[in-house]
Formats: C-alpha cells, structure tokens, sequence
C-alpha cells in the first residue's frame, strides 16, 4: 500500500514535508505505475498530494467525523485516483484526483451521519452537503431585494437551484434538523427514569388474540379433517398432492403415476372439492370461501 508506515499522527506531518511535483516529474511517475505496476512511483505519487487530501478532509470537519478517519477517506480517494488516472488524457493527476477524494468522504459522511440511510442520489448528494448554503444565499438575495421567503417558497427556490423535487428537500430538511437518538436513553434526566423505549406500543399478539387463533385453526383443522374422510382413497390423494403439498403436483405428473389421463384427474379433483364444499356447508363460510 502507499501509505504503509503512515499512523493517524505522522500522516499529516509527512504530507507537509512531501515534495511538490512540476508537471513532468507527475506524469512520468503516473506512466512508471500504470505501465510497469511501479509501486515506488505509486508511492512517491500518493505522498506528494496527500497535503491535497488533508486538506480537502479538513472542510468537512463540520459534519463532526474525526478529522483522523477523514484523512483516512481522503487518502482512499487519492489512491483510486492513481489507479484510474490515465496520464495520455494530458489532465493535472491534482485536478483529477479531486473529484476521487471529495467522492470517497462525501460517502464516508453520508454513511456516519445517521443509522437511517441519508441519500444515494446525486440529487440527494447535493441536498445533503448544500442545503444550508443554498438556503442562506437565497435568503440573502431575497433581503437585499426587500422580499421576505416563507418556508414554502424557500423550499420551492432549493428544489429548483438544486435540481430536486420539494418532497426531497423536505425530507432532507427534516433529517438534517437532528441527530439519532438511543431508545434507551431515559425520558428524566435522573437516572431512575424511564426509558424511550418503554413507551413504544407492542404490536405482538395479546393473550386474547393468540388464545382466539389456535383456538380458530384448530376448529379449521378438524372441520377440514371430517371434510377429507368424507372422500375415498383415490380423491384424498389426489386433493393432498394439489392442495396441500407445498410445492402441488401437476396434472400431468398425477396421471401419469396414476395410469390416466390428464382430463380424468381435473375430472376427480373436480368432484372431490365438490364433496368438500358441501359437506362444509352450515359449518364455515370462512373455511369454504378458503377452499374456493
């Protein structure tokens, strides 16, 4: 790796003594590393605009990542830039390398910000690291014009400088507006409180319900039971391998097990559910209705 004997303390020491590279120099070592796997130039590449990368981690310090797995980013993004770069384009590998760098932390962000997904979009990108920029410019731009914007309209002015709908500037503003919070963290500030999570409503099946659903199915079960003895030998069989396999026979495959054609089993399935349906009638009308 470039930066192997590199620790979060010596890092951003050793990119301020790394050498600044003239354009000559920068791309016979991009040629050195995309055509001969030269690791040493990949290396002397990496070091000489890590102060790019630092410097670049250092503007998002904002979103409250340590500034050590910042760098971390950073130092990812620069070295995808070096394995993509291609020198023959005649780009500056420092102009190239910023988009990688800014992609590898604006991911790393979005990723810690919050336990619930904050975006993947590049809409949603733009809304997450712009939002309150473009917000206070187009405050600005409305007071010097003597004009006041509610929420609404603000909302309808981000959506349109940005290039999203109102619903996503909407739903970005909302998860901007805090951060997570534990379910177990008490709702007193003594220690004796109660937790958050204990006022949340169990949505599991009380006493009753469960008592009244075993209760139902083993009256299904039973009805279904005298239902089934009602048929001979030939019919049960054949209503259990359709019905009640999880994965039902074809007609096809019971004929041709049973010696008949495809036609005479549809026939006997048909008058099998016909004795079930009317030996179930005057029992259920949900248990029928299940076996339409």
């Amino acid at each position: 790796m470039a930066l192997d004997g590199y620790t979060d303390q010596t890092l951003p020491r050793q990119a301020r003594a790394a050498e600044l590279l003239d354009a000559e120099t920068e791309l016979r070592l991009a040629y050195a590393w995309r055509d001969q796997r030269d690791e040493a130039a990949l290396h002397r590449l990496i070091t000489a605009y890590m102060r790019l990368a630092i410097s670049m981690a250092a503007k998002f310090r904002r979103y409250g990542a340590p500034m050590n797995d910042l760098i971390q980013e950073a130092s990812l993004g620069l070295m995808k830039a070096a394995e993509k770069f291609d020198p023959d384009r005649g780009v500056r590998f420092s102009t190239y390398a910023v988009w990688w760098i800014k992609a590898s932390i604006q991911d790393y962000v979005m990723r810690n910000w919050s336990m619930v997904r904050t975006g993947s979009t590049s809409g949603q990108k733009s809304l997450f690291f712009n939002l309150k920029r473009v917000q206070a410019k187009l405050e600005r731009e409305a007071a010097a014009a003597g004009e006041r914007l509610d929420a609404f309209q603000l909302r309808e002015k981000v959506a349109h400088e940005i290039g999203v709908t109102m619903a996503e500037v909407e739903m970005m503003e909302g998860r901007l507006s805090g951060s997570d919070a534990s379910l177990n963290a008490t709702q007193a500030a003594d220690e004796d409180g109660r937790e958050w999570i204990d006022a949340l409503e169990d949505d599991s099946p009380q006493a009753a319900e469960t008592v009244e659903a075993a209760h139902d199915a083993a009256t299904l079960r039973g009805w279904l039971a005298q239902a089934m003895a009602a048929l001979n030998a030939r019919e049960r069989y054949i209503v259990g391998q359709r019905r009640l396999l999880e994965t039902p026979r074809t007609l096809e495959s019971l004929g041709a097990e049973m010696g008949l054609s495809k036609e005479r089993i549809r026939q006997l399935e048909a008058a099998a559910y016909g004795k079930l349906r009317r030996h179930l009638e005057g029992q259920s009308s949900e248990l029928h209705h299940f076996l339409v």
